[in-house]
């Protein structure tokens, strides 16, 4: 039998607050094979570590348990103290009777209780546990970044000046996302362009750096420093490598009539064409649902115009297959749409546009080169309402819009409103909210300087309804502090639309086999301690993907993506996890439900020659697991129905030892 210690920890007065831990660390002396027990105040302490150290080795102890928080929290903290003591890391079991017990209950002997149950059970398992060795796989030294806005740009860049080699995927002929299409940022007011494109140009001419524009991630297999994806390049009808981006085809192609997707629909774009001036790369691009000679046959002029020759017309769809070591999620975020909010009148009127429309307004570079003039009759607005938390903080959230805080909306509107009455002064500028919150580095200054400096009216309180009646825009809207009812006959409503991630989020995690919460955001493996790790090993993630973000924060996890990265892909051989599945081929009868229900695609099959009791031989087919791939979820072992399956380290009879502990 294993001689086996038990360490209670008393997490200060997280555990010890509504748990006995005296009496548990005596309870848990009388269980079978337990020959020390004890309890520190903190365990995970470097004193609480040296103490299992003397321990194991006084004790001679062959299994430890140690009563304290989640395994998630220091799991690893604890099988590198079992290694330092020279005992195998994975004879070390964990009760969690902090996040299972103490918090959850108030009267302490009934926490007490419990934590002596789940502490039985521990020792039932750690009973049965088999010194385990993890394997080795070697690590492809290259990163796939999906996304090429700001998050993706800045992860890229960080990687490439380790010295390693990484590839930029983006669905759009561009890199730059959506602060390409931003004027000025918050709250310093500098010019957005002036900050992104230097980084844009640094991607292009770095030579660790692969840009795959107006592509898109298909598949991905694999595992940790072993992915393999393969990557859709999309037919542009135009030769990247030779076209020079001069621009005389998009002059003279004549489909001009088709909405700009970088302006938001509110100019026309040929149908050949260059998002925007700093584009990279600076490459035409052929829609083939606007240009008449895919279409028809007809026209073929942009190839007549192009002197360097790059249009090809019979150009296809490519297929491009490589290896990952990492992979960085920067997929970014969209506004929701604003169909469901009638109330506002955005399908009405031209005159009620998003923030981000507004931001294309107010560009040089945008539909009215940079002129604030209403969309309906290219007039100046004299008279402009702003509405924060358009589907943000919304009641309805399964109808409409989204529960959480947009974070951003706030200090962006703060910056139109100071933007607009700087310019235009004779412009009244009225922002209705529910709350304003500034919560970032010189945003509440920032906001201040909007109300007194620039007399923009913040009004407490929600606009009810948005009426077109000839050239105005009827505003009815509440006055919380002042407890009336306000009428304002406005020129522009400009909406603060909740942002929500991109729509490839949903698909990319899918392939990734990575967490999303229940708003199709990426979700970290923990919030605290592994804030830009994805659950699923080699998976990183970047900016506004994981959650609402502003610039810097956006760019600061981009950059802590990046070192995870750089970390990763500098080791030549990784160490994986030997909580793996296995099969018993005796057992196998190769029906298929193990594959079936993996997540993570570890299990395959072969057929193997077996002799029978009477010497006779057979070929059957029998389940094989990767333990590279294999991520340890146990999904196989429910599946089986033959019991082939099994866990290491989580094994059917160490779970039924458990049970039966917490049973008695």
């Amino acid at each position: 039998m294993l001689r086996i210690g038990v360490f209670v920890c008393w997490c200060g007065s997280n555990i010890a607050g509504t748990v006995d831990v005296e009496a548990v660390s005596e309870a848990l002396k009388s269980e079978p094979g337990v020959v020390f027990s004890t309890n520190y105040q903190y365990m995970c302490s470097q004193a609480g570590q040296n103490m299992i150290i003397d321990a194991v080795k006084e004790h001679k102890l062959d299994g430890i348990v140690v009563c304290s928080c989640s395994p998630r929290m220091h799991e690893a903290t604890f099988r590198k103290t079992a290694a330092a003591a020279g005992l195998n890391p994975y004879m070390v079991e964990i009760a969690n009777i902090r996040e299972q017990c103490s918090w959850v209950h108030k009267d302490m002997a009934t926490g007490t209780e419990k934590a002596i149950i789940l502490g039985k059970a521990a020792v039932a398992k750690v009973a049965l546990n088999a010194p385990l060795t993890p394997g080795e796989s070697n690590v492809t030294k290259r990163a796939l970044v999906i996304g090429g806005g700001i998050a993706g740009i800045q992860t890229a860049l960080d990687i490439a000046e380790a010295g390693f080699p990484v590839d930029i995927v983006e669905t759009k002929p561009t890199i730059g996302g959506k602060m390409a299409q931003l004027d000025k940022t918050f709250p310093t007011l500098d010019c957005a362009a002036c900050i992104l494109t230097p980084k844009m140009v640094d991607v292009a001419q770095n030579d660790k750096i692969r840009i795959f524009s107006y592509s898109e991630v298909q598949d991905v297999s694999g595992f940790v420093g072993n992915f393999e994806v393969k990557i859709k390049k999309k037919a542009r009808y135009v030769n990247e490598d030779i076209c020079t981006g001069c621009g005389a085809c998009v002059e003279k192609c004549p489909m001009k009539k088709n909405p700009n997707e970088f302006n938001l629909g509110m100019d026309n774009r040929p149908a050949i064409y260059i998002p925007f001036a700093q584009a990279v790369p600076k490459v035409a691009t052929i829609d083939p649902n606007a240009c008449n000679m895919l279409k028809n046959g007809k026209c073929g002029l942009c190839e007549k115009i192009c002197t360097a020759g790059a249009i090809d017309y019979k150009q296809k769809d490519e297929i491009i297959e490589e290896k990952y070591g990492a992979i960085v999620a920067a997929t970014g975020f969209n506004p929701i749409s604003m169909d469901k909010f009638d109330e506002f009148a955005y399908n009405q009127s031209k005159d009620v546009i998003t923030s981000l429309e507004f931001e294309r307004l107010t560009n040089a570079a945008g539909p009215t080169a940079g002129k604030l003039l209403r969309p309906s009759d290219l007039e100046h607005p004299h008279t402009i309402v702003f509405v924060q938390c358009v589907g943000s903080r919304c009641e309805n959230c399964a109808e409409k819009g989204k529960e959480y805080c947009s974070k951003i909306c706030c200090m962006y509107t703060a910056k139109h409103a100071m933007l607009t009455r700087d310019k235009y002064p004779d412009t009244e500028v009225y922002v209705f909210y529910i709350d304003v919150r500034t919560p970032g580095k010189s945003f509440d200054e920032f906001y201040r300087r909007a109300v007194e400096e620039y007399g923009v009216k913040y009004v407490k309180g929600m606009v009810g309804k948005v009426s077109p009646e000839g050239k105005k825009l009827k505003v009815t809207a509440s006055d919380m502090l002042n407890n009336k009812q306000l009428h304002i006959d406005a020129d522009l409503v400009v909406l603060a639309a909740a942002i929500e991630p991109d729509k490839s989020a949903r698909s990319i995690a899918t392939m990734l086999t990575a967490s999303m919460d229940t708003n199709d955001f990426f979700t970290e493996a923990h919030p605290k301690l592994r804030p830009v790790e994805s659950p699923t090993a080699g998976v990183f993630l970047s900016g506004a993907c994981q959650g609402p973000k502003d610039i810097p924060e956006t760019v600061s996890q981009a950059s802590a993506a990046a070192a995870k990265v750089i970390g990763l892909l500098s080791k030549d051989k990784l160490t994986g996890n030997p909580c793996v599945a296995s099969s018993d081929e005796i057992m196998c009868n190769g029906c298929s439900s193990c594959a079936n229900v993996c997540p993570y695609g570890a299990i395959t099959y072969e057929t193997k020659e077996f002799r029978m009791p009477d010497r006779s031989t057979k070929m059957r087919r029998v389940a094989k697991v990767n333990p590279a791939v294999c991520q340890g979820c146990g999904a196989c072992t429910v599946a089986c129905p033959s019991g082939a399956m099994d866990l290491r380290g989580f094994t059917t009879s160490q779970i039924i030892a458990e049970v039966d502990a917490i049973c008695r």
